[in-house]
C-alpha cells in the first residue's frame, strides 16, 4: 500500500513539473487576450494641460493667481494666441527666461520637446478671459 501511494505521489509531482516546463517553452500555446479598450484621446489643449500639471510648472505658476511667476491668465492676457507667440513661449519654456515678469528667472527645460512645449504654451494662451 505504501509503495502504491509513493508511486502515485511521485507521478503527481512528475506530471506537475512537466506542465510547468511546457508553459515556459516557446512552443506553448498563446493565450488570446481580450482586446483593450482604446484610451480616450486627449485634445491638444487637454494634452497641454496634462503636460503642465505633470511638469514642475505649478511650483511657480497658478492659473489665476500670481506666485513666483505670473498667473497663466496674465500670460494669456499679455500674448495673443498666435502660432508665432506659441513658438516664442515654447522657446522660453525650453530655454528659460528672465526679466519679462520680474527679477526671478524661469528655469530652463532642455529635456522638453518643442512639440510638447508648444502644447503647453497653447494651453496657457487658451486661458485668456
Amino acid at each position: 500500500m505504501k509503495k502504491i501511494l509513493l508511486v502515485a505521489v511521485g507521478l503527481l509531482v512528475f506530471s506537475c513539473s512537466k506542465k510547468a516546463e511546457a508553459t515556459d517553452s516557446k512552443e506553448s500555446t498563446t493565450l488570446i487576450e481580450e482586446p483593450k479598450q482604446e484610451e480616450a484621446k486627449l485634445t491638444p489643449l487637454e494634452e497641454g494641460k496634462s503636460l503642465v500639471e505633470g511638469a514642475d510648472c505649478l511650483a511657480c505658476h497658478k492659473v489665476n493667481e500670481k506666485m513666483i511667476g505670473p498667473a497663466y491668465e496674465e500670460v494669456a492676457a499679455k500674448y495673443e494666441n498666435t502660432p508665432e507667440n506659441i513658438d516664442a513661449l515654447a522657446e522660453k519654456i525650453i530655454q528659460g527666461s528672465s526679466g519679462v515678469w520680474g527679477n526671478v528667472p524661469m528655469a530652463a527645460h532642455p529635456g522638453l520637446s518643442k512639440e510638447n512645449a508648444k502644447l503647453m504654451a497653447s494651453y496657457v494662451l487658451s486661458l485668456k478671459k
